[in-house]
């Protein structure tokens, strides 16, 4: 597929962190338990989602990857990802602790990242890549109207999340501090 020449991977991301809003918005229209909102948004997030592949992939195959591109496309992942559970956290979806822990690795580690700057941006690893496919996927369950049956289902999920979220942050400070 052919796309425009000002269609770059860092536009991509930028669009991205532009239309995380219109998740937001739809996660709460209706008072937040409509389930055709419930599916639009999880479609919003989804398409948001996609577009994080697409913008890595189009980075590779153009071969322009940037410094910049490196160190947004986590932000904007971060802020897609806080902007669902937050606001899921506010509609009484997804348990608060969950929020604070993932966020809280999260932007630690982006403050982490800021502070070692001079030492150079460390890229995404296989297991951060593995985490983001799990939290996006958990969150994802719980944007979606699930049966309360499923919920075991998507708590585990979550669960296997957070521990990914928490073993990856400690390995990837550990890296930084290993790092020729």
């Amino acid at each position: 597929m052919k796309l425009p020449g000002f269609v770059t991977p860092n536009f991509i991301t930028v669009m991205r962190l532009l239309l995380v809003p219109v998740g937001a918005y739809t996660l709460f229209k209706n008072g937040g338990d409509d389930p055709i909102w419930q599916y639009i948004s999880w479609c919003v997030f989804f398409i948001l989602g996609m577009s994080d592949i697409l913008d890595g992939n189009l980075a590779r195959s153009r071969n322009t990857i940037t410094e910049l591109g490196k160190f947004l496309d986590p932000v904007a992942d971060k802020v897609m990802l806080g902007t669902a559970m937050i606001s899921l956290s506010i509609l009484g979806r997804m348990p608060w602790w969950i929020t604070i822990v993932i966020l809280s690795r999260e932007i630690g580690i982006t403050v982490f990242r800021l502070m070692i700057l001079n030492r150079g941006v460390i890229a995404a690893n296989k297991g951060g890549k593995i985490k983001a496919t799990m939290q996006n996927f958990g969150v994802g369950f719980y944007v979606l109207p699930l049966s309360p049956s499923l919920y075991w289902f998507r708590d585990g999920f979550m669960y296997i999340a957070v521990a990914l979220t928490i073993v990856t942050g400690a390995y990837y400070v550990k890296s930084a501090f290993t790092k020729s």
